[in-house]
């Protein structure tokens, strides 16, 4: 019994340390996905297409959004927090990042061209990511 304890305490020191930059590696219950035309919990409507996402130690949030092939989405994205390396986002596949400046929104607008699940996250290889589920 002894063997593993040892094995599970240098297992948990390893991740500890290959988290790096990216310190929201911690498990994150998943959240429902948020379609882009549902009303905002302030009680008002964003427009269609437009989501608004934050950026805090969890990653972003929400981290699962709904999307249509060939419908442009906009991501109005703030970065609430400096302990993450999401201070970037880049989109699977895409060449181009957007900066996330501290405390400011930035919208990024994105048209996918195919359906599927999308991963889009922070520029160290998304380390810190959330995924674009785009229907037909």
């Amino acid at each position: 019994m002894q063997p593993r304890v040892i094995a599970t305490g240098i297992l948990g020191l390893g991740l500890l340390f290959a988290g790096g930059a990216c310190r929201s590696q911690k498990p994150v219950a998943t959240a429902p996905p948020v379609a882009a035309d549902t009303p905002a919990t302030s009680g008002v409507a964003p427009p269609a297409g437009k989501i608004a996402m934050t950026v805090t130690e969890e990653g972003f949030v929400p981290a699962r959004v709904l999307a249509k092939k060939g419908q442009p989405i906009t991501l109005s994205i703030t970065r609430k927090t400096d302990h993450t390396c999401a201070r970037e986002i880049v989109f699977e596949g895409q060449d181009g990042k957007t900066k996330l400046p501290l405390d400011q929104s930035v919208d990024v607008t994105y048209t996918p061209k195919a359906s599927g699940e999308l991963k889009f996250g922070c520029a160290m290889g998304m380390m810190v990511s959330g995924v674009l589920a785009v229907s037909e």
